[in-house]
């Protein structure tokens, strides 16, 4: 049995473009101050000390709840 543990990382321009909204749409879904904030909504991983990407895997997971 294999275990596959490789994942997609989305940067910010492959989210935009693979959600078909936004960067400053996505950013309020993740601000609990803002009225378009979404608990659900996938957390970013840290990549560096400032880059930021999400896991493909858990964005599709998101769309597939919604």
């Amino acid at each position: 049995m294999s275990n596959d543990t490789t994942f997609k990382i989305l940067r910010i321009k492959q989210l935009v473009i693979k959600l078909g909204i936004g960067r400053s749409s996505i950013y309020a879904k993740m601000n609990p101050r803002l009225p378009q904030y979404d608990p659900t909504f996938p957390k970013p991983v840290t990549l560096g000390a400032r880059s930021k990407g999400w896991i493909e895997r858990e964005i599709d997971e998101w769309l597939r709840s919604r």
